[in-house]
């Protein structure tokens, strides 16, 4: 008996169904990279979100032109506060005094400018000098004393606090020569044709366009020779599409306006060289070797007393730089100034991706937690949000993020 077997062929697919299939598969690879990098990218999507949600609320106003040069002039300091805090918490340490120390550094400058007619740059320099000196005792005492950072810090931040009303004999003083007050509120000179935008702005984004598409290529290719896993390359064109996207549109904002802050091209400089050190150099290594595992990093010959002396050293020197700062954009020294700095700092860190046990974090991280804040803050104030609120939300933010780190590290021991 034999039997007739007749091959079925496929059924036809829908029309449209290549295209929705594509759709899909593209989601699900976007999902699934989301999911295996979700410490790396899920702050910058709420980030993202943050920003959609606060400009529809406010009708667009916290993406005009003049509120994102405010947005990038208001939290500059609280920003290099960021990256400093990240590398001591990412070491394992954490530091108190650096509100009390931008204040103190804040009214030094204002003594030798305005009572001693010091110049500007000379100010300048000697203010960094004092913040390294004041980093560099405490750094001293943690690292090669043994004294807890949160102990040395603490006493560093009631010191300072009250070395600034010595100085300031508990008035306000200023105001400040141009020179100085450039740093806190300038903005890059106009050249070029009358285009209706900031030339010298257009073409610096247009550079770092270019820069960041071929640093991320590049990092790519390395990551690829040593065999390492990297995004699909339909993930890492979106990706690289995002990333030149948001550059451009924030030129553009920037462009339109009065051009990019003075304050802006110093931020840069400093991601981009602490970036390098934390990515590529020893130095940065080892701060994440101390953070992460003290008695590996000890074995392996780590020196965790100096590179934890030289962590101090450092935040201290971008405390007294976020001093000059806050100082020459309110063009005063004040004795009230820098109060919770050094809590908007941590913060920015924890938001940013740091870990609470250390050795985890970015310095871009830390500038993503701070924008965070930052545009919580503006788009609460664009929306006359009292500020009682706005510290039940900022802290909440805060413990979500601390959360999501627990949950993170929990679900990956599992």
């Amino acid at each position: 008996m034999s039997t007739d077997v007749t091959a079925k062929s496929p059924a036809p697919a829908p029309p449209g169904g290549g295209r929705a299939g594509a759709g899909a598969g593209l989601l699900q690879l976007v999902l699934d990279g989301l999911r295996r990098n979700m410490r790396q990218y899920g702050m910058l999507i709420a980030l993202g979100l943050i920003v959609v949600l606060f400009a529809i609320w406010t009708d667009g106003d916290l993406l005009l032109p003049r509120n994102v040069s405010n947005l990038v002039l208001q939290n500059s300091y609280i920003l290099i506060l960021a990256i400093g805090m990240m590398l001591v918490i990412i070491a394992g340490h954490i530091d108190l005094s650096v509100g009390s120390l931008t204040a103190f550094v804040g009214a030094f400058a204002a003594v030798l400018t305005v009572q001693h007619a010091v110049a500007w740059p000379v100010a300048l320099v000697l203010c960094l000098l004092v913040g390294a000196a004041a980093g560099a005792i405490q750094g001293f005492l943690i690292a090669y004393l043994g004294i807890p950072s949160f102990i040395v810090t603490l006493a560093g931040m009631l010191l300072f606090r009250g070395l600034t009303e010595i100085l300031l004999k508990g008035q306000t003083l200023g105001p400040f020569p141009d020179g100085l007050q450039k740093l806190g509120n300038g903005f890059l000179p106009e050249t070029g044709p009358d285009t209706n935008y900031h030339n010298l702005t257009l073409l610096l984004g247009l550079v770092l366009t270019a820069a960041v598409v071929w640093q991320e290529f590049r990092d790519r290719r390395r990551q690829q020779e040593f065999a390492l896993e990297v995004l699909p390359a339909r993930l890492f064109l979106l990706k690289l599409v995002a990333l030149v996207a948001a550059i451009l549109v924030v030129t553009l904002l920037l462009a339109s306006y009065k051009g990019a802050p003075i304050i802006l091209i110093v931020l840069g400089a400093l991601v981009v060289g602490y970036g390098y050190v934390m990515r590529n150099a020893v130095f940065g290594r080892h701060i994440y070797a101390i953070g992460g595992n003290l008695p590996a990093a000890k074995l392996s010959g780590v020196k965790d007393k100096k590179v934890t002396f030289y962590v101090f050293l450092n935040m201290g020197v971008l405390a007294a730089l976020a001093g000059l700062v806050v100082a020459a954009r309110l063009n005063a020294a004040s004795p009230k100034a820098g109060v919770n700095f050094e809590l908007e700092a941590i913060a920015s860190s924890f938001i940013g991706g740091a870990s609470m046990s250390g050795g985890v974090g970015t310095v871009l991280g830390a500038i993503i937690g701070g924008l965070v804040l930052g545009v919580l803050n503006n788009g609460m104030n664009l929306l006359s949000v009292g500020t009682d609120w706005q510290q039940v939300i900022k802290g909440l933010a805060l413990l979500v993020a601390v959360g999501f780190d627990v949950w993170n590290k929990r679900k990956s021991g599992s």
